[in-house]
């Protein structure tokens, strides 16, 4: 009976929707700029972070900082939940991203980024006027979202494709 309701279970499981889930870090100067990852492997830029690995039991914030270190070399614990955002896509499922505060980094720790070659071609600082010509869709909004909670102060932020909800 037992291998019975098991089996079952885990056909149950098997035949749920599937939802793919990232994390980054959002890192800034003193001057305010974030720091973005240009990809090799798509178009366009990005902040540093990934998949979350939840087949080995990893949680978004674990995520965030083993691809921050994996992407830029930097080993730093993640600060708050700055937003949540659930993004549709064309042609994968939905992800949902989790974007922490990476906070202000110093001169040091720009010296000190080294690039994974394997996935990244550089990186650079861009002030917030200019992220809509590096960032698109619900990440530019995500971005934007999370700028706009460490300017005011507020609790983390729900977002739908980069918009804010409620």
């Amino acid at each position: 009976m037992t291998d019975n309701i098991s089996n079952d279970y885990a056909t149950y499981i098997a035949g749920l929707p599937r939802v793919l889930a990232g994390a980054a870090a959002l890192f800034r100067d003193a001057e305010g700029r974030v720091l973005l990852v240009e990809p090799n492997y798509r178009e366009g830029w990005a902040l540093p972070g990934g998949t979350i690995e939840s087949d080995t039991e990893e949680t978004p914030r674990q995520a965030a900082r083993r691809e921050t270190f994996e992407e830029i070399g930097l080993d730093v614990e993640p600060g708050r939940l700055l937003a949540v955002d659930w993004a549709h896509g064309t042609a994968r499922p939905p992800i949902v991203g989790y974007l922490y505060d990476g906070g202000v980094l110093d001169e040091e720790q720009f010296k000190a980024i080294r690039l994974q070659e394997e996935e990244l071609l550089s990186w650079r600082l861009v002030p917030r006027e200019e992220l809509t010509a590096h960032l698109s869709g619900a990440l530019y909004g995500r971005v934007l979202a999370a700028l706009d909670v460490l300017l005011e102060g507020s609790g983390t932020v729900e977002l739908e494709n980069g918009h804010r909800v409620g």
